[in-house]
């Protein structure tokens, strides 16, 4: 299948994984006291590369490109960011707004695969980079350890809302249904994870 099978509710999830991840990546900048050209470049680096890298690889048209709105609410959330004071940012607030980026991105990433006819296993791994990649990029830019490397559950997270998501669509459910749960059951866990530090085990090798 050659064509995008999005609908009002994943043209939402991913607006509002553009728009969260675009915050992450301005208040990294903003932290570092970079001028307002830098925090555009890492609202508009962290809210569209994850899905960039994922359009890349299924052999889609790069999403932002051909939507106006997309880039327009990056660099629109890097200006509020500029004008507001840090201390309204708090750093659990903006854990937890990553969290249902992450997961919204997750499931919007696995089903557009999905769309493209990608197979369930390989459209999963779509899900998660779609959802992990961009703060992966913001954290190389910004020259800090990735947000990947920290202790508590956050690639299993996203793992879990594109799990549910194509699973979901494999079986048939309503997809609106599917989209919305796979969301919450991926952000719950993550907000588990950020409020009592949940993790899995490390290797002891």
């Amino acid at each position: 299948m050659n064509s995008e099978v999005l609908t009002p509710v994943l043209d939402w999830l991913d607006l509002a994984g553009v728009a969260v991840f675009a915050l992450s990546g301005a208040l990294v900048a903003a932290r570092e006291r970079q001028t307002i050209v830098t925090m555009a470049f890492f609202a508009l680096l962290t809210g569209v590369g994850g899905g960039t890298l994922r359009d890349m690889l299924i052999g889609a048209p790069v999403f932002w490109i051909h939507d106006p709105w997309v880039a327009a609410i990056c660099l629109g959330v890097a200006f509020a960011a500029w004008f507001t004071p840090m201390k309204w940012w708090q750093a659990r607030l903006i854990d937890f707004a990553d969290g249902l980026g992450l997961t919204a991105y997750a499931v919007l990433g696995a089903s557009k695969a999905m769309s493209y006819g990608v197979p369930p296993i390989p459209a999963i791994l779509m899900g998660v980079i779609t959802g992990c990649a961009g703060g992966i990029f913001r954290d190389v830019v910004a020259g800090r350890p990735s947000i990947i490397m920290r202790p508590e559950l956050y690639v299993t997270a996203a793992a879990l809302s594109a799990t549910l998501g194509v699973l979901g669509e494999v079986i048939g459910l309503p997809r609106e249904i599917v989209w919305i749960g796979a969301t919450s059951a991926g952000f719950f866990l993550r907000a588990a994870a950020i409020r009592w530090r949940w993790s899995l085990p490390a290797f002891s090798g």
